[in-house]
């Protein structure tokens, strides 16, 4: 495995910029996330580190040695596509061969074999190995998918959303069987998604991307509870952050030029009181816990709440701040 460190990266197609002045560093047996929605860069920041796209500026340095003159079969990478991209008429066996057949690897059939039924059993679809891609399951496709590019062994594994066609469960199922598997190799991976989920339960950092630009890395909990902006904060959380004025509700103690208040449901006191200042419009029940969605004046919000609090719709009830987070008229963080 290898560190990867990315320096000033800029790429530009036609009159958009998709990624602007990009700064990265990657360690070696790190699991990166980039996390952002459609059009953020996310895809085209790993297709410039594989080669498949060249930066019109900046520097890719894997093992510390600069990769920008070299194609993409000498950059040591190993990428993961959203679909699976089996090769059909071939069993799960020779899909997960395959890639260890080529010349350059001059590796014996003995190795060869002895990579794919350790892979197999690590992805676990060993017992699948003399089907054909065509007769498995999304979930076993995508497996057989992440396996071939694990018995690579390469410097750095990229993988571009490939859970995100997979339904719940097996979303669910497959993240802790990655993580689990990054773990036990120590491998290095960049992994890219627009689910705030995958990036929480598998990043050692994430990095946020918005508009080409990398607005804050950090480990899960840094980023959620230390946003540097408010485009950070609402990329986490669930339910989303609420975005309110200053004055709203009591308990902000809010600094000199706060714009915007951020109140996530910890932030959110709720008491049923004679003194109310907000009233329930519905709640969502979803068993563990219900969603409140509660009016304060000509405001929206919503929080959590135990299943058990005996509140009903229209009832009113009592909203008090506590540490929440705040933002200036620009959307950047305040102390």
């Amino acid at each position: 495995m290898a560190d990867v460190v990315l320096k000033g990266l800029n790429k530009r197609f036609g009159d958009n910029q998709a990624i602007s002045s990009l700064d990265l560093a990657i360690r070696d047996g790190e699991f990166v996330v980039l996390l952002g929605p459609t059009g953020a860069g996310k895809t085209t920041t790993l297709r410039l580190i594989a080669g498949l796209e060249k930066p019109d500026t900046g520097r890719i340095e894997i093992g510390g040695r600069d990769v920008a003159g070299q194609a993409p079969a000498e950059r040591d990478v190993a990428f993961v596509f959203q679909q699976y991209s089996l090769y059909p008429h071939m069993t799960v066996y020779e899909n997960l061969a395959f890639p260890l057949k080529a010349p350059v690897r001059k590796l014996s059939i003995d190795e060869i074999d002895r990579r794919v039924r350790e892979i197999a059993r690590m992805v676990r679809i060993d017992h699948k190995l003399e089907n054909r891609s065509t007769r498995l399951s999304g979930g076993e496709m995508q497996r057989v998918a992440i396996g071939r590019a694990l018995v690579r062994r390469p410097s750095i594994y990229l993988m571009d959303e490939p859970l995100s066609s997979l339904d719940a469960k097996l979303r669910s199922e497959l993240r802790l069987e990655l993580k689990r598997i990054q773990k036990e190799l120590g491998s290095t991976l960049l992994y890219v998604t627009h689910d705030q989920v995958e990036a929480m339960t598998m990043a050692d950092r994430i990095g946020i991307l918005a508009e080409g630009k990398l607005m804050q890395v950090g480990t899960p909990r840094e980023i959620y509870s230390n946003p540097a902006n408010l485009h950070v904060a609402a990329r986490l959380g669930q339910p989303h952050i609420n975005l309110l004025p200053a004055d709203l509700l009591e308990g902000a103690r809010p600094p000199a030029g706060t714009k915007t208040v951020g109140a996530r449901t910890e932030h959110l006191e709720i008491a049923v009181s004679q003194n109310a200042n907000a009233q329930v419009d519905w709640i969502e029940h979803l068993g563990d816990q219900n969603h409140l969605h509660i009016r304060v004046r000509d405001h929206k919000l919503v929080t959590l709440a135990d299943p058990y609090i005996e509140i009903r719709p229209g009832d009113r009830i009592n909203l008090t701040l506590r540490d929440p987070l705040y933002f200036d008229a620009g959307g950047q963080r305040l102390a």
